[in-house]
């Protein structure tokens, strides 16, 4: 058999072998890796993938700084299908500030992004800002005075207030905690006075008046919070945005057939009513997107982060 014939022949299977994968898949246990946070969209996932496909399919919460450790792991598995991670907008944020052995879009296949939620730019009751334009004029006559809180160096909350600060000109400064329930517990005690709290955090905090939500981060209106302005309508601050959000992902390589059977069976459990109402008082509004679209998604949010990286002169440790 020639060399022509031999790679024509090749290339009529391979069609016939991706769909055998498809078809195939799965056929043992599937691992949900995410690193550490509220897990219960995943685990709802993981309860209803197991019910439509007969295979056991457990979360393995494995808490560290941005889900390095976690993410490292995910890269280096088999590219079958049967481990994913439960990624994060966490995990984008923290890249800059890590010397990492792997890269979130180099290193995985997206399936699909689940979610985005807004983070809600809060103030304590004290601070006398009716407006993210108040705030703002507040901190630039007294710049230094005000502070924001977060969990942590490169946490969301950190991140997305060194975005405020820069976008806006300002400098308030940044009080990192070990954890948001710290952060959150002085932002109510006033020891802080402003901080980007997840609006599933935000919902209670905003009801019972504990905090005053100013904007949210997102590019549109929170179904959930459809009276609090965005920050780029609020601050006048125009292509300001940035989400929680989370997905799934697998390891680069994993076949095409695998990941699109992925995609559509994950979408159908989301746009379920009962998950759908779930994920809703979460907060949450549902993407549901291809795994092209959140590739281009990822790729963007990740040079995003470099970039405000850079302007703040972060050095990976």
């Amino acid at each position: 058999m020639s060399l022509v014939t031999r790679l024509a022949t090749l290339a009529l299977l391979m069609p016939l072998s991706s769909a055998s994968l498809a078809q195939e898949y799965p056929n043992k246990l599937i691992r949900i890796l995410l690193g550490g946070g509220p897990d219960a969209a995943a685990r709802m996932i993981a309860e209803k993938l197991q019910a439509s496909w007969g295979q056991p399919v457990i979360v393995e919460n494995k808490p560290q700084v941005g889900g390095t450790i976690m993410s490292q792991e995910v890269a280096n598995s088999p590219p079958d299908g049967h481990t994913l991670m439960f990624c994060s907008s966490g995990q984008f944020m923290v890249l800059p500030f890590y010397k990492l052995n792997y890269d979130m879009v180099r290193d995985f296949a997206p399936v699909t992004q689940i979610t985005t939620m807004p983070f809600v730019l809060s103030v304590h009751p004290s601070v006398p800002a009716g407006s993210a334009r108040e705030l703002i004029a507040l901190a630039k006559a007294k710049p230094g005075f005000y502070n924001f809180a977060s969990s942590g160096a490169g946490t969301p909350p950190h991140l997305v207030g060194e975005m405020f600060n820069i976008e806006s000109g300002i400098k308030m400064v940044h009080v990192p905690y070990k954890t948001v329930a710290q952060a959150t517990s002085d932002l109510l005690g006033a020891h802080v006075q402003v901080m980007f709290v997840v609006a599933t955090a935000a919902l209670p905090l905003l009801a019972n008046a504990s905090i005053r939500g100013l904007a949210v981060s997102t590019e549109k209106r929170s179904p959930f919070l459809p009276n609090i302005p965005t920050v780029a309508e609020a601050a006048g601050l125009p292509g300001f945005s940035a989400d929680a959000w989370n997905g799934f992902c697998a390891p680069a390589r994993t076949p095409p057939a695998i990941i699109s059977k992925l995609n559509a069976e994950i979408i159908r459990i989301i746009r379920t009513p009962d998950v759908e109402k779930r994920l809703a008082g979460l907060g949450n509004t549902i993407v549901a997107s291809t795994p092209e679209a959140f590739g281009i998604f990822m790729a963007g949010d990740r040079d995003k982060w470099f970039k405000y990286a850079r302007v703040l002169g972060v050095v990976p440790e």
